[in-house]
């Protein structure tokens, strides 16, 4: 049997599958990882957060990689893994996805269920309201005035939704996520190298759970001598080929699970 035809059969016979997508299943839409060639960080430095709330320049500088970036995410469509995700959830299989991810491709697909553990670029959050909105109209803001903006609100400091370097990550959607990977029978990780912990302490909760553990990446990664199925090749193709193989088996199933 096929890597591929293996992974039709699992998530076909799966009743609370998960996934955990990394960066690699959108460079396929045309967003670079940040931290590769031609990646925001590859030209510039990231902003730690302790700089963004103590120093105006720092502001101005993220403002402007976020700006930079902002294109990338708005012109981008999600691609056949995401849409197969989706179309995974909607099928009762698989329960959400988990993603390290800030573009919301995910949602675009169609996923309902979405662990975004570093939040998303498609917001922006004031850090001393509530107040947040979409993104598009304060990056059109900085980019006419050439200033970070403050707050509409309070005018207080305000950045995109996201998690920046030395921001802790968000305790509800960490703890959600673990739950999720720790009831999972499935749990696939998808673009992803695990090196960045905790996240990458999730798959190994799923298979010490006693989940099947899947890994597709380009590159081998820490985690590949405990999963039951390594799959190193474009997510894209192997998306495809696992389509092939898993529509008979959805055409025949009249009644899908849910949870």
């Amino acid at each position: 049997m096929t890597a591929p035809a293996q992974l039709a059969a699992w998530i076909s016979e799966a009743r609370s599958a998960v996934a955990f997508t990394g960066a690699g299943i959108s460079t396929e839409s045309g967003i670079p990882d940040f931290r590769s060639p031609g990646g925001v960080w590859s030209r510039s430095q990231p902003v730690y957060f302790d700089e963004f709330l103590r120093d105006p320049a720092a502001r101005e500088e993220y403002w402007r990689q976020k700006a930079e970036s902002h294109r990338d995410f708005r012109e981008a469509r999600p691609n056949i893994a995401h849409e197969e995700l989706a179309r995974w959830e909607e099928s009762g299989r698989l329960v959400g996805v988990i993603t390290q991810n800030i573009d919301g491709l995910h949602q675009v697909a169609g996923s309902r269920t979405v662990w975004e553990l570093h939040g998303t670029a498609r917001e922006i959050a004031c850090l001393e309201c509530t107040h947040r909105e979409n993104a598009d109209r304060l990056v059109e803001q900085f980019i006419a005035e050439g200033r970070a903006p403050d707050c509409p609100r309070c005018g207080g400091l305000i950045k995109h939704a996201t998690i920046s370097f030395g921001q802790a990550l968000p305790e509800d959607v960490l703890l959600a996520a673990a739950q999720a990977a720790q009831r999972a029978d499935l749990f696939i990780t998808i673009g992803s190298s695990l090196v960045v912990t905790p996240a990458a302490n999730l798959p190994v909760i799923a298979k010490q759970s006693g989940a099947k553990l899947v890994i597709i990446n380009r590159d081998a990664t820490p985690l590949d001598s405990m999963a039951d199925l390594v799959i190193n090749a474009a997510i894209g193709e192997t998306f495809r080929a696992v389509r092939a193989e898993i529509q008979p088996r959805v055409k025949t199933d009249e009644s899908p699970r849910r949870h």
